[in-house]
């Protein structure tokens, strides 16, 4: 995220709605992160979602790591190396997705809203997740977050590469080595 961050490239639909609440009320990119994490676990308690280890640590780590992330990288003025740091990001979100869920340790907060409004409302997850993004965007946008052709390579390329890293990240369950052998 610090490094998609850096690119000047664009970010994913949250990261442009935390970098346009810091543009219009302070704070830094990684705060916000923190911010609406927590805020995204309070809208779990009305759909009985239940937050993991792995939940509560995406919330208080992934904020820091990108302000640290921001702090150490400088951004820099050739677009070849604009261009290899948002592709690096996004290729490095696709693993950390594959991990985070594949550890099996609590989905993120925006991971959980999603499957818990799935199973409220029984809509398709796709929906859901589509309606979300598009609503953090178009409001990150309108308070001057960074949209540009990174989010549109972001959200081509999430699905895919999360899709592909799961099967190499996911901790197998105990009847699936009792299986193995």
């Amino acid at each position: 995220m610090g490094l998609m961050l850096r690119s000047g490239l664009g970010l994913d639909p949250w990261d442009v709605f935390h970098q346009g609440l810091q543009s219009t009320f302070g704070l830094s990119v990684g705060a916000w992160v923190t911010i609406c994490g927590a805020l995204v676990l309070l809208l779990w308690i009305p759909l009985r979602q239940l937050p993991g280890v792995g939940t509560v640590a995406n919330v208080l780590v992934i904020g820091a790591a990108m302000d640290i992330t921001v702090r150490l990288v400088d951004a820099p003025g050739a677009l070849p190396v604009r261009i290899a740091l948002m592709a690096g990001a996004i290729v490095l979100n696709g693993l950390a997705t594959g991990l985070y869920i594949g550890a099996r340790l609590g989905p993120g907060p925006r991971d959980g809203l999603m499957t818990g409004l799935h199973r409220r409302t029984g809509r398709s997850l796709r929906l859901i997740r589509t309606g979300i993004e598009l609503t953090v965007l178009a409001a990150g946008f309108l308070l001057g977050g960074t949209v540009g052709v990174g989010t549109v390579a972001y959200a081509l390329a999430i699905g895919p590469l999360a899709q592909f890293f799961l099967p190499w990240c996911t901790v197998p369950t105990a009847a699936r080595r009792i299986e193995r052998g």
